[in-house]
């Protein structure tokens, strides 16, 4: 009953450890360097939406790896028929396979055995097993060389562990502070970087494989319609029309250099590119050179022939230099490159977005600015309600706040702008706890219990309720964390931690407040007095919820389907993380005129283009949808766009770039459907165990009607639906199965102990008992969130501004839909079971 000392002592000590961890983040970087050195000083990561930068998403070309794979194939056994003197044709490509023809088909066996020692060369994959090259032999005596699934899925992985490393050595060689680079799934690599504001220079260096690789050039360079010797191909120069035959088999790789940096000739002063190789490089260079003097030879970079020099005399010395008509910035570029290697394969940036350093500096104080005054009206809210006992429950929700950014900071987690969000309505959720705690001491003093015997029956009939109603908003978290990506997984992680440490501070920590007062103070009663002069309810209502059951259902219904037909027409304005295409915001010195900016971006023939003013008349929103095309399409639209702006109106700074193909909104949407789809299963499921299934059918049916009115405020208000938008819709999941849960767990209590009361009397019993709770904790979760709806502005208002709309949804669907739904399900469950019985209804209708 009463908690020991050591469990005090250990409470005490959690909570000054998590405080103290905490406390960076309160005070700015400059003050942190002067704590004392026995202080923590670690401080919780800002995303990109809070601090500035790029945010790219590459993906491997998976086809460009496939078909370097089928050229070292074509080359591996030209080379290893060579040392067999196995003569024929040069191997060639067909499909997905190698084809090798022999001068004497009577060599076939021969020239098997040879291919299939390839396979020794192979890295074995997981399990042990080597990748497998498939060989067949045709009817015509050629033979045909196939890597299997393995061989490819081995050199992926081994393509994506170089590349992430390249990507690394690249970023790190230009100098960017605290970068983030990690792999998505099996072929995608996520690239952070803060404060980096031009992401065409990124994607310049990320995107280009930098494969330099040295060439002989063959006499038939000087005519392009010259007959090529097996071996030999054309390759593209940087001039348009220019074209170089080189022998594909390179002389010389670039994985051979150590040294790499931009410099200018001395003759010319143009911008060139100096190199070094290791020993083993200097000599074949050397080598190459000697054997070679008079002769073009050929600097080939990414497929193209970027220069041609005839070598005028033997190099010995292992270095030597690359001049393309370089500007500066891409010799830099190019060095930078090349110090760091090249890439296995090519990346392409399937997502890009850009924050600016200002706009991040602007949703930090906004998030900080209602982020307390949400914290204070809860306060306020719960210390007038609660008096004494709401000035603990304030205590232990400030100690939530605290562990929860000690949490983030142990966990080196990211705090992102819907983090924020999250810590904000985590404010208003953790004191649920607290309202049904106390209520519940109120009910069984009203019934005459004691004060140690309502606080026990208070903490222990609550406990449940609780756990259930916490289990449903973490079902909503996981799967949002699952389905989710980028600043929305941060969402998910606040807000799963916050619900998570509440368990103890709300539960917990009151708990062994509470009983140490009534240890000590020993009071008679349990007093949980509200600072209001008069209270909302004396006594326990009574009102006849079911009679108005018609009423409440029907409402709801027309509402659902006026909600359907607004998802038809207007339709949801869909964000570019579901319908692709470019997000600018842009910050303009002056006013911006609309009409020229139109006027101007019609002549680009991007299709639509939307132009929305907002916050102050300088700050304008524009929108290009989905070009034709892939990604590549996607970028350029993003650079025309920008470009054309800034000839329009000059000195103006982009704030907010994102540009997203249609692979990625693809998948964004299929992972948002699936996400509320699983989020309602596995309620269904949950409910449905811990109660029973009409139960479950019931806040199933409650739900998809609470979702529809939602999706429908989204249409009716325009508010952009974007993976924001799903976190909200999947909160309010959690959020409204958590509030119907609060009333199951009293109905469940009522059938127990009024086994021969009607149904539809208990269902009234039931929510009548609960309304106060039900009420205070809606309230609690709105009040918490209002001052992000009113004053968030637009980077928040696709979850801050639903949110508060679904609350009150919630709330009154607990009493007007779910329980009339239960109410049907019972009469129709004892029907089912005795058809001869009159209904629960028709039973209570003959009541006086």
């Amino acid at each position: 009953m009463f908690p020991s000392r050591w469990k005090l002592a250990a409470f005490a000590l959690i909570i000054v450890i998590g405080g103290l961890i905490a406390a960076p983040n309160l005070v700015s970087p400059d003050r942190l360097t002067k704590w004392p050195g026995w202080l923590p000083r670690q401080q919780v990561s800002l995303g990109l939406d809070l601090r500035g930068g790029s945010h790219l998403v590459l993906e491997m070309d998976l086809g460009a790896l496939a078909r370097e794979q089928l050229s070292a194939i074509r080359e591996d056994a030209r080379t290893a028929l060579r040392e067999a003197r196995i003569s024929g044709p040069t191997p060639a490509i067909v499909g997905d396979s190698v084809i090798v023809r022999l001068t004497d088909p009577a060599r076939a066996a021969d020239a098997e055995r040879v291919l299939r020692a390839l396979q020794a060369d192979a890295a074995p994959v997981a399990g042990g097993s080597p990748p497998t090259l498939l060989i067949s032999r045709g009817v015509d005596g050629s033979i045909a060389l196939r890597p299997g699934s393995a061989w490819l899925e081995a050199r992926q992985g081994t393509a994506l562990e170089q590349s992430l490393e390249v990507v690394r050595r690249r970023i790190d060689a230009i100098g960017v502070a605290e970068p983030t680079v990690q792999q998505l799934g099996q072929d995608r690599i996520l690239v952070q970087l803060p404060g980096v504001q031009d992401p065409g220079a990124i994607r310049q260096l990320l995107g280009s494989t930098a494969k330099l690789t040295f060439h002989q050039v063959h006499a038939a360079s000087a005519r392009a319609t010259a007959r090529l010797p097996a071996g030999y191909a054309w390759f593209p120069g940087t001039s348009p029309g220019e074209s170089y035959a080189i022998e594909r088999e390179p002389m010389l790789q670039g994985d051979r250099l150590t040294q790499a940096s931009a410099g200018f000739d001395q003759q010319t002063q143009q911008p060139i590119v100096q190199f070094r190789f290791d020993s083993y490089g200097a000599k074949r260079f050397a080598d190459i050179t000697r054997a070679h003097v008079g002769e073009p030879f050929a600097i080939v970079l990414d497929g193209k022939v970027i220069s041609a020099p005839v070598i005028r005399e033997p190099i010995t010395g292992g270095a030597g230099q690359i001049s393309g008509n370089f500007s500066t910035a891409e010799a830099s570029s190019l060095s930078a490159m090349l110090r760091a290697g090249a890439l296995p394969v090519p990346l392409k940036v399937m997502e890009e977005r850009t924050v600016g350093a200002d706009l991040g500096a602007d949703a930090i104080r906004m998030g900080a600015t209602t982020g307390v005054a949400g914290l204070l009206l809860v306060l306020a809210f719960m210390t007038v309600l609660y008096g004494r006992w709401g000035l603990v429950a304030n205590l232990a929700l400030l100690v939530n706040v605290a562990l929860t950014l000690a949490g983030l900071t142990l966990l080196g987690a990211t705090l992102t702008l819907p983090g924020i969000a999250g810590i904000v309505l985590g404010i208003g959720l953790a004191v649920d706890a607290n309202v049904l705690i106390n209520e519940r001491i109120r009910e069984e003093t009203r019934k005459g219990k004691s004060a140690l015997a309502a606080f026990d029956a208070g903490f222990k009939r609550a406990y449940a309720t609780i756990v259930d109603s916490n289990v449903t908003t973490l079902i909503a978290t996981v799967l949002l964390f699952w389905f989710g990506s980028g600043p929305v997984r941060g969402f998910a992680v606040t807000m799963g931690l916050g619900i998570v440490i509440s368990m103890f501070t709300a539960v917990s920590v009151v708990r062994a407040i509470m009983a140490t007062w009534l240890r000590y103070r020993k009071p008679k009663y349990f007093p949980v007095e509200s600072l209001l002069p008069m209270r909302l309810w004396t006594t326990a209502p009574a009102y006849p919820f079911m009679r108005a059951r018609f009423v409440g259902l029907g409402t709801s219904l027309v509402l659902s389907v006026l909600s359907i037909g607004l998802f038809v027409q207007p339709g949801l304005n869909y964000g570019v993380d579901f319908s692709g295409g470019v997000l600018i915001e842009a910050r303009t010195p002056e006013r911006a005129d609309l009409g020229e900016l139109r006027e101007s971006f019609s002549r680009l023939d991007l299709g639509e283009v939307a132009l929305q003013e907002f916050g102050d008349s300088s700050t304008v929103l524009v929108r290009a949808e989905r070009q034709p095309g892939d990604e590549e399409a996607q970028l350029a639209v993003a650079e025309r766009v920008k470009a054309d702006f800034l000839k329009v109106m000059p000195g103006t700074t982009f704030e907010r770039v994102e540009v997203v193909g249609p692979k990625i909104s693809g998948e964004l949407t299929d992972a948002g459907m699936l996400a509320v789809l699983f989020a309602s299963l596995a309620m269904f499921v949950y409910i449905w165990v811990r109660f029973e299934w009409h139960f479950a059918v019931g806040a199933i049916a409650t739900l998809a009607l609470d979702i529809t009115k939602t999706v429908g405020f989204f249409a009716l208000t325009g508010i952009e639906f974007n993976l924001t938008a799903i976190a909200a819709l999947l909160t309010l999941i959690g959020y409204s199965v958590n509030d119907k849960v609060v009333v199951y767990d009293r109905m469940r209590e009522n059938i127990r102990l009024h086994r021969d009361m009607p149904l539809r009397e208990i269902i009234d019993r039931s929510i009548n008992e609960t309304l106060a709770r039900s009420l205070y904790t809606s309230a609690t979760a709105f009040l918490a969130m209002l001052p992000m709806a009113v004053w968030g502005g637009a980077a928040v208002s696709s979850f801050a501004v639903p949110m508060v709309f679904g609350i009150v949804v919630a709330a009154s669907s607990s009493v007007f839909i779910a329980a009339p739904i239960m109410l049907m399900l019972g009469d129709w469950r004892a029907r089912q079971q005795d058809p001869g019985r009159e209904s629960f209804t028709e039973a209570y209708e003959k009541l006086p």
